[in-house]
């Protein structure tokens, strides 16, 4: 990994991989040094590539190593990835080395133009089946398209809303959000978020309960004291049809009372409790 860099995308990241070649001074990913690097000219590149073929191993580590920034310069594409920097260079070196052992001399391309494909599919597909998540392809493409659109929009200087995106698309909103939602990365509740002050805190502090709002505590309040009022028969009836979910037959062989007992017994012991909680009302 970048020694001190996580993969998030952030101003300093930037500055590192702006400019292709310029990937930069005291960047050391795999132990490698990005700085120390060698550049290749193309009758380096060419003699090499002929000496590997014909079974020069040093020359194969030579011009293994010399390509290692091509592999660097596309890594960039994937910094905002929630991914190991270190795994998702060495995905890119295998796509490299696949790459040299199935170039062919006599294409009558440049090895760059060749291996690039290669790279980006080893990483993708490092990135694809690292994922813990598995989104079909269509959705993948459909969010694709849903970005390439807000680029578009933004671009126009449009506000790229859902609504907007939607429209430019001819798909429905949810279709959008759906999307959008199924190629964002997860993230654990137990990541680290700052407040104003600059505070540490984990995501899970900033989000609410919604299920267990004070409303919803003062109905629990006011169902425990209604129950209170019943006979113990009755919320032994309740306690059974409605927490432990079973029939009213099943229920009857329970308790030793006939089935239409026990749709009295329940009848009568909801209206008590409604009319206990609307005169507390």
């Amino acid at each position: 990994m970048y020694k001190n860099v996580s993969m998030a995308h952030t101003p300093h990241n930037d500055r590192q991989l702006r400019g292709g070649d310029c990937l930069l001074q005291k960047v050391v990913i795999c132990g490698v040094d990005t700085s120390g690097l060698p550049v290749l000219t193309a009758q380096e590149s060419d003699a090499l590539m002929r000496r590997l073929k014909e079974g020069d191993a040093v020359a194969r580590e030579k011009f293994i190593v010399g390509n290692m920034r091509l592999v660097l310069s596309l890594v960039k594409r994937f910094w905002a990835k929630n991914a190991n920097a270190d795994d998702v260079f060495q995905a890119g070196c295998i796509g490299l080395l696949k790459a040299v052992d199935n170039f062919d001399l006599n294409v009558g391309v440049r090895f760059s133009t060749y291996a690039v494909p290669m790279i980006i599919g080893e990483i993708k597909r490092y990135l694809r089946d690292g994922n813990s998540l598995r989104v079909s392809r269509s959705i993948r493409d459909t969010a694709y398209r849903i970005l390439k659109t807000r680029e578009q929009l933004e671009a126009e200087d449009k506000e790229a809303t859902i609504a907007k995106i939607a429209e430019a698309m001819q798909v429905r909103e949810r279709e959008v959000v759906y999307a959008l939602d199924a190629i964002s990365d997860p993230v654990s509740l137990f990541d680290p978020v700052y407040n104003k002050s600059g505070d540490a805190l984990m995501l899970m502090d900033q989000i609410g309960d919604e299920k267990n709002n004070d409303e919803v505590w003062t109905e629990h309040a006011a169902l425990a004291e209604a129950m209170e009022h019943l006979s113990e028969r009755e919320r032994k009836i309740l306690q059974l049809r409605y927490y432990e979910g079973k029939t009213q037959t099943e229920i009857s062989d329970e308790v030793g009372i006939s089935q239409a007992q026990v749709s009295r017994l329940e009848k009568n012991a909801i209206n008590s409790m409604r009319s206990g909680i609307a005169y507390d009302y």
